[in-house]
């Protein structure tokens, strides 16, 4: 019998559909996919495919995305009940009320929410370049920035540039412990600490190295260090090593006591390889954003791609 890896393989040349995966998916998943990436990569490569099917290995916002900017083309998602707290922690008719009390104030949005949220926004960001776009707003324009309140924070360290905060955060990234960090560092003092801006101030302000996914990958293949502890959702971890096989990754520790001690997306992990089979299979649950939503929130992701 084939493998689940072979019939997928085999029903994508069929159906003339790649996968799209995030960096956070189980390591099955990215290893089928077409193409492994962070909100900004997957955004830029969605914009590329020429075929038929996009199946996207993630989250919902990042499905919505896709189709956003790929209108005529069919959008699917593993599993449908695949969310993301941050966008779940901004809801639309609430942050429409919160924009229209500061009329004045530039809308820019993580891309981490919802397409009727980015419908509401004047640019879109992602953790890579989210510093850059800020800083390329005139000083006297006030500025609203939604929904991570931490990634706010640290936009506002960088740039200097005092911004109006939603009190929005994921829970993956609030969920590393700093007292068992600064143990496993204490075991490991030879080790850097690489974090997404996502995380708490407390725990950036620990760390050799703040940045995207894509980043972090980046700034261990290119360090000379050998060690690193690494503060962000552990299914990065997969590809990291691909990339930098003799070097030791070690996964941040979180609050909670689970089997990996490290912290996870429960949300990211409801795709499996056989939901990514079904999905294929079947063609459903496929993504559909609304006409004027769609028209709307594609201004504001136009723009943070041209910035970038």
């Amino acid at each position: 019998m084939k493998s689940l890896k072979e019939r997928i393989l085999e029903l994508k040349k069929e159906k003339n559909a790649v996968i799209l995966a995030h960096y956070y998916q189980e390591a099955d998943i990215q290893d089928v996919a077409d193409y492994v990436g962070d909100s900004l990569g997957l955004s830029q490569e969605a914009m590329k495919v020429d075929a038929d099917i996009i199946l996207f290995a993630g989250v919902h916002f990042m499905a919505e995305t896709a189709k956003i900017l790929n209108p005529t083309k069919k959008v699917i998602l593993p599993d449908l009940k695949a969310g993301c707290s941050l966008a779940e922690s901004c809801p639309a008719d609430t942050f429409k009320e919160f924009t229209a009390a500061h009329p004045d104030h530039i809308v820019i949005t993580y891309v981490n929410c919802s397409a009727e949220v980015k419908a509401l926004t004047d640019i879109v960001v992602t953790s890579s370049n989210a510093v850059k776009i800020v800083e390329s707003i005139p000083l006297d324009k006030p500025i609203i920035f939604a929904p991570d309140k931490n990634l706010g924070k640290y936009v506002m360290e960088k740039t200097g540039r005092k911004m109006l905060l939603w009190d929005g955060s994921c829970v993956v990234h609030e969920a590393f412990s700093l007292d068992k960090l600064v143990a496993l560092y204490k075991q490991n003092p030879d080790a850097e600490i690489i974090a997404h801006p996502e995380s708490e101030t407390h725990i950036l302000k620990t760390a050799n190295y703040i940045g995207s996914t894509a980043g972090m990958i980046n700034y261990v293949k290119t360090n000379p260090s050998n060690k690193f502890i690494v503060a962000t959702e552990a299914g990065i971890l997969h590809k990291m090593r691909q990339e930098v096989p003799n070097k030791i990754l070690i996964p941040a520790p979180s609050n909670e006591d689970n089997t990996c001690a490290c912290s996870e997306c429960g949300y990211m992990k409801m795709n499996t390889l056989q939901k990514v089979y079904d999905c294929l299979l079947n063609e459903t649950p496929e993504i559909d954003v609304p006409d004027d939503i769609r028209e709307k929130a594609l201004i504001p992701i136009e723009r943070m791609l041209e910035l970038s």
